[in-house]
């Protein structure tokens, strides 16, 4: 594994650096945002401009990180560890398996589970419609789409306008939040529309 060449790509969607581990909280929300998408990997003992710092108690980091994916986590997730030296600075690489029983929450600090997905560098929290995409995609049911005046009024409006999010679909229909969410459940599963999460916001396009 060539570590230096993996901190030059920086961090992103699977690629996290951590000087060293603090918090269970804290590195049980990164791990779940990496099982929510497609895995990924955590690099300990560097910094997040990418310079390499090492880590003290390889042991220590390996326990932090072992803990919270058994009890901050839940499905717990089974993370996998390699020791690297690069430049005789040892940096503990963690392998992050894509979950298999998705959504996978995160413990915080106010004692309630939370969901988390990948955003570019950042763990964020997901969405109601994510969760409920997540949950429904693993029970690998097929979705029926009976395009009902609801359905197609968003595919029209998505025909005209590049995006739409779910305050604006609730008021160009006039019907409830609950209601609007499900409909996007529905369509995001069946290929249709594609959900896009940044920190502030969330959208929905035409796929």
């Amino acid at each position: 594994m060539n570590i230096k060449r993996l901190i030059l790509e920086g961090e992103g969607v699977s690629l996290d650096f951590k000087k060293t581990i603090t918090s269970c909280e804290k590195i049980a929300r990164t791990m779940v945002a990496f099982a929510n998408n497609k895995g990924g990997k955590l690099l300990i003992g560097v910094y997040d401009d990418g310079t390499i710092k090492g880590v003290k108690s390889e042991d220590e980091e390996r326990y932090m990180i072992t803990r919270a994916a058994h009890l901050y986590i839940r499905p717990a997730l089974e993370p996998t560890f390699e020791e690297v030296y690069v430049d005789d600075k040892l940096v503990l690489v963690v392998d992050v398996p894509p979950g298999q029983e998705k959504p996978h929450y995160a413990l915080a600090e106010d004692g309630k589970w939370w969901v988390y997905i990948r955003i570019k560098d950042k763990s964020v929290l997901a969405s109601k419609i994510v969760v409920d995409v997540l949950k429904r995609s693993q029970q690998n049911e097929g979705v029926m789409i009976a395009y009902s005046s609801k359905e197609q009024a968003l595919l029209r409006y998505l025909e005209n306008n590049s995006r739409i999010n779910i305050k604006e679909y609730c008021e160009l229909l006039k019907i409830s939040r609950k209601g609007a969410q499900q409909i996007v459940v529905n369509l995001a599963l069946s290929g249709v529309i594609k959900i896009h999460t940044t920190e502030k916001e969330e959208y929905y396009t035409a796929c």
